[in-house]
């Protein structure tokens, strides 16, 4: 349960970076509303997560799958361009996290 919980708290950190960047383009406090809660949901997961996985392994795991996945989010929705050499930094970053995950105790 507790890796769903992270899988979770993985998407809404996402979602939060995201929403950081779209505040900034909309410039209203209700955009500016958006993430300061999913801030707080994200970090709520993240706390809930942490209780069934050690500590530096569910931080692992949630900050880099939420880089590859903000990279990727800000590709589709804001028409960031990424070079193959970033492709391939963002590559290790998930074999980094798959390691952490397999040869892990959590």
């Amino acid at each position: 349960m507790a890796w769903l919980i992270l899988g979770i708290a993985v998407f809404t950190e996402i979602c939060w970076a995201l929403s950081l960047k779209w505040a900034a383009t909309i410039g209203s406090w209700q955009a500016s509303a958006v993430p300061i809660a999913l801030s707080f949901l994200n970090m709520g997961l993240l706390a809930l997560a942490m209780k069934g996985i050690p500590a530096g392994t569910a931080y692992a795991v949630w900050t880099g799958l939420g880089a590859v996945g903000v990279i990727i989010g800000g590709m589709i929705f804001f028409g960031d361009r990424v070079n193959m050499v970033q492709v391939g930094f963002m590559a290790m970053i998930v074999v980094g996290v798959v390691g952490t995950k397999v040869f892990g105790n959590g």
